[in-house]
């Protein structure tokens, strides 16, 4: 399997992107949303973690 760089470069950018949005445009919400984050116990974190994982590379086989 070779590495398609242009394409996890593209990749990146756009989970960049999708990230700066949400900052840009409710910075509030964002700041709100990360003080709920460290109340959590990391067991917790860990799990939606792995859950994002698992559903990244679901999409990630389903486009393949």
């Amino acid at each position: 399997m070779d590495l398609d760089l242009p394409l996890l470069l593209r990749a990146l950018g756009l989970a960049l992107v999708l990230e700066g949005l949400f900052w840009a445009l409710v910075p509030g919400g964002m700041r709100r949303a990360m003080r709920l984050l460290l109340r959590e116990p990391d067991a917790r974190l860990r799990g939606a973690g792995l859950a994002a994982v698992a559903a990244g590379l679901f999409l990630v086989w389903l486009a393949v």
